[in-house]
């Protein structure tokens, strides 16, 4: 993909504006610092992300927040665009109104993309509006896609999606799993992995395990939730005082309370929409994770199960097993299989050794693939190549390493 006389036309729009809403806007680097564009540089690279707000966080506001956090010690400024802006003053009433607010919210998305486009080196797009990047041209885009439902997405907009996706700088990934989805329609893709904030998720031996359980997936059809509430009443038949922590929210809480009724669960607990901040918490209080979904990519729940050494039990969806591997630092049972899954469970509250030796091979391996230090390098190195590419003069240029053409 060339750049310059050969350079790709139709670029995304971006932005470092800083709102309420933003990640934020970071001072700039000290000379030679390891933010600097370039070797010998002093002007850090600027970074804008473009990802859902932490108004109703999800996985992708997450690790946005925490990537911003981390990029802004090595001396990175970044910039924020939420593509859920929060209207401002007396027009967010237009954002209550069916239809209405699609409209207004877009308007404003674009615009605040629109108005900052020379304010950064590099955008950063999560795949929840990957669709900006043809908006105007920009110095270089990155679409970092992040759904499990890759592979439906590309069946059904063949035509449209992988053209679009071709247009831009590089396509980054946070699993193997993704990789290989991409690589199946001739897209070359780079993994760099989910980041677990280790200062948040404590990891704590458990000795004995107690069944005590948590799910935190939102109430989606794809999450299946339904499946760990099913699991969880077998497990209840061995063990009568048994609890299930339920965090989340979304359009199948009325459908999932009547199963936990019908079913006569005792103290499953429905804790609704928990902060980010508050999460911790809950993974502290306990002891194994249990995690139904029939559709995923990498989930980041199952990394702060590892990080708080929480033995986990999953089902195979999508990239699961490209980070679960079974008998190793965690447990996996076929999609939909509540059975399985309670058996599963079962094996950990009955056999100490199993559960410890799952849980520290997690934690390893936590530590060594997922820590801020080395998801950072990896963005960083990535971002510096990007910025160096874009501004080399085009008869110097040769095919960019990782290029989608």
């Amino acid at each position: 993909m060339g750049v310059h006389g050969g350079r790709r036309q139709g670029r995304t729009a971006a932005a470092d504006r800083v709102s309420r809403e933003t990640v934020g806007t970071l001072p700039g680097s000290a000379p030679g610092s390891p933010g600097t564009a370039r070797s010998g540089d002093t002007r850090p690279i600027r970074v804008c992300l473009v990802a859902p707000s932490l108004r109703e966080p999800g996985g992708q506001s997450i690790q946005a927040a925490r990537l911003a956090r981390g990029l802004r010690q090595l001396g990175v400024v970044v910039g924020f665009v939420p593509i859920d802006p929060r209207l401002p003053g007396p027009l967010q009433l237009l954002q209550r109104v069916r239809y209405l607010r699609t409209v207004v919210t877009s308007l404003q998305y674009v615009w605040d993309l629109l108005v900052s486009l020379a304010r950064c080196d590099i955008v950063h797009v999560f795949s929840a509006s990957y669709f900006s990047f043809i908006l105007a041209p920009t110095p270089a885009v990155l679409l970092n896609y992040r759904s499990g439902e890759a592979e439906d997405h590309l069946r059904r907009w063949r035509r449209t999606a992988i053209p679009i996706m071709r247009l831009v700088d590089a396509l980054v990934v946070p699993s193997g799993y993704l990789v290989d989805v991409f690589a199946r329609v001739g897209l070359r893709a780079r993994a760099i992995a989910n980041v677990v904030d280790f200062d948040q998720f404590r990891f704590r031996e458990r000795r004995p395990l107690r069944p005590v359980f948590l799910s935190n997936r939102n109430f989606e059809a794809h999450y299946n939730v339904a499946c760990v509430l099913r699991a969880f009443a077998r497990i209840q038949r061995r063990y009568p005082d048994a609890r299930l922590l339920v965090a989340g929210d979304g359009k199948e809480r009325g459908a999932l309370e009547r199963l936990a009724h019908q079913l006569n669960l005792r103290n499953a607990e429905f804790l609704g929409r928990v902060r980010p901040d508050r999460m911790p918490s809950l993974y502290d209080a306990a002891d194994v994770y249990l995690n139904a979904p029939d559709i995923d990519n990498m989930p980041g729940s199952i990394l702060e199960a590892f990080a708080s050494g929480l033995p986990v039990v999953t089902t195979d969806a999508g990239g699961i097993p490209y980070m679960v591997r079974d008998g190793e630092n965690g447990l996996i049972v076929p999609r939909g299989d509540d059975a399985g899954m309670a058996a599963a469970a079962l094996r950990v509250l009955t056999d100490p050794s199993l559960a410890e030796r799952l849980s520290s091979c997690a934690i390893e391996e936590c530590r060594r693939k997922y820590s801020p230090d080395a998801v950072l390098r990896e963005w960083h190195s990535l971002y510096q190549g990007l910025v160096t590419y874009s501004d080399a003069p085009a008869a110097e240029l040769t095919a960019r390493p990782g290029s989608l053409r």
